[in-house]
């Protein structure tokens, strides 16, 4: 019992040690990942895409001394087929996705987060290398790139939302890599087919979860209500919500049946959930489509 406890007090305080999401994502993770095979797979081709610095958890041979010897940073050599089998993951921080309609829902943003986090996590045990877009680091399959891309993902939660896009930011990728973009996407749709496209013009395979909170789906409020928009659209009182609610959920129906259009028309998938459903629903839909689209 004694051994037992020891290794019980190790774990628990190597738990404590990890970011909260991370943990959090974890959970969901492995929920999912019953009954899911891995996705590791061989690649094909040695071609140079590029160096990049080394990252904890790289293997010693891939680094490229000749290249290393010309600065005081590390480098490895990262070859196409690698760079092709990587998934770059992106979410939605905008001030739109810091809303909540009941206190018993989280915000969107922290749904997105939890999904964005365990979906790495699924990825990285099936042995695939991911990143945040725009985050400036490479991809990874190592639990230190996790604990990086919690950590991150904490850090952008807790900064104004005022700053961050609502779209995908652009940046080059290599071909037949993939994205998986998640957020309310609550844009025009030129704005969103515009933003998407690009990737999906360079090669990438693409993913996209809506995420929406109950009430932007039922409009469920009733009488004076006033209405705050969250990203510079001032306010707007109406005397009756009931009186628009049919106007309402003919244009969010309409704006989903769009998103759903337009990104079958890029190749790509499209999802939608809210933050009152167990996310591990959608996590599993958005990995089999993952396992689907990815390199053979």
């Amino acid at each position: 019992m004694k051994g037992a406890s020891l290794r019980r007090l190790r774990a628990e305080q190597l738990a404590a040690t990890l970011p909260p999401l991370l943990v959090a994502a974890e959970r969901i993770a492995a929920t999912v990942q019953q009954g899911v095979h891995g996705r590791r797979r061989v690649g094909s081709g040695e071609t140079f895409w590029q160096f990049r610095r080394y990252q904890p958890g790289d293997s010693p041979q891939r680094i490229d001394w000749r290249q290393s010897a010309k600065a005081d940073p590390v480098f490895v050599r990262e070859m196409e087929w690698a760079a092709a089998q990587s998934v770059w993951l992106w979410r939605d921080a905008s001030p739109s996705m810091r809303w909540r309609s009941r206190e018993q829902w989280p915000e969107k943003l922290a749904h997105a987060d939890l999904l964005t986090l365990a979906l790495a996590v699924l990825l990285v045990r099936g042995g695939e290398r991911v990143a945040l877009l725009g985050s400036g680091q490479s991809p990874g399959l190592s639990s230190a790139t996790l604990e990086r891309m919690a950590l991150l993902l904490e850090r952008i939660a807790g900064e104004d939302g005022a700053s961050q896009p609502g779209l995908p930011p652009d940046e080059v990728l290599p071909r037949h890599g993939q994205v998986v973009f998640i957020g309310d996407f609550l844009s025009p749709l030129p704005q969103i087919d515009d933003a998407l496209r690009k990737f999906a013009e360079r090669g990438l395979k693409g993913h996209v979860l809506q995420v929406l909170d109950p009430a932007e789906e039922t409009l469920p409020f009733a009488g004076r209500i006033r209405f705050e928009g969250l990203e510079g659209e001032g306010e707007k009182l109406l005397p009756r919500v009931e009186s628009v609610r049919d106007t309402y959920l003919s244009r969010i129906h309409a704006h989903h049946d769009g998103l759903a259009a337009l990104t079958r028309a890029l190749g790509w998938s499209f999802a939608s959930t809210r933050t009152d459903r167990p996310p591990h629903m959608a996590l599993l839909a958005l990995y089999l489509r993952l396992s689907e689209a990815g390199p053979r």
